[in-house]
């Protein structure tokens, strides 16, 4: 049955309207994206066979376009739609971050991180320029691929620091399978780039490491 034939009340986007966006499951908010289903399928439906087959919401996001576009029912177009939505929101929250938010607990920093780099398929190692009021400046990548410290050089990092002319860093990188415990790689990687800006006088507060839903915390360990 199509959802127009549903009882209003129990159509995804009418209960937004009334109820708020905070009453609907991942399934229906993603039914009200895709908008259409398919043959024998109802939008929430196959929104329902999307996270199932992904693993999840977080997985879906993280798909890229190549293993999107396998899944029956969207291409893409569905996939540069959703990608742009992904967009929407990271800007509009570094926006506000840069705006009026200044970041002064590991879990300010890690709503902003987790949507800048938890839906990325690929590893990002990322470091969180801050003023001397811990608002954002910028959040700046710094490599792609598998942690090691090899692929950090100090000279590069103090200059992109020094240009931004930030007071504090705050270090993220994810992990693209879901799991955030750091390695020792990450700890070894972390005591390297706060050495050289030591050198500096610029601190860094924080390395988050960010999965699917879930982050881990260094200054929550006692590991800065």
């Amino acid at each position: 049955m199509a959802i127009r034939d549903w009882p209003e009340t129990e159509r995804p986007r009418e209960r937004l309207l009334t109820q708020g966006v905070g009453v609907l499951s991942d399934a229906e908010l993603l039914a009200i994206f895709l908008r259409t289903g398919i043959a024998g399928c109802s939008a929430v439906e196959l929104a329902r066979q999307l996270l199932t087959e992904a693993g999840g919401l977080n997985r879906l996001l993280a798909m890229d376009r190549r293993q999107f576009a396998d899944i029956r029912g969207v291409g893409p177009a569905k996939y540069a739609q959703l990608q742009a939505a992904l967009e929407l929101g990271r800007r509009c929250l570094g926006e506000k971050s840069q705006r009026a938010c200044a970041l002064t607990s590991p879990d300010s920093a890690r709503e902003y991180l987790q949507v800048s780099l938890g839906n990325l398929g690929h590893e990002v190692f990322a470091m969180l320029l801050l003023d001397s009021q811990h608002r954002v400046v910028k959040l700046t990548e710094l490599f792609r691929g598998t942690i090691d410290a090899a692929n950090v050089y100090p000279r590069e990092v103090v200059k992109t620091v020094l240009a931004a002319n930030a007071a504090a860093v705050i270090l993220a990188h994810n992990h693209p399978s879901g799991v955030s415990e750091p390695s020792q790689a990450d700890r070894a990687i972390t005591k390297r780039i706060q050495n050289a800006l030591a050198l500096i006088d610029v601190s860094v507060l924080d390395h988050l490491v960010i999965g699917h839903g879930e982050c881990c915390s260094f200054a929550q360990r006692g590991w800065l």
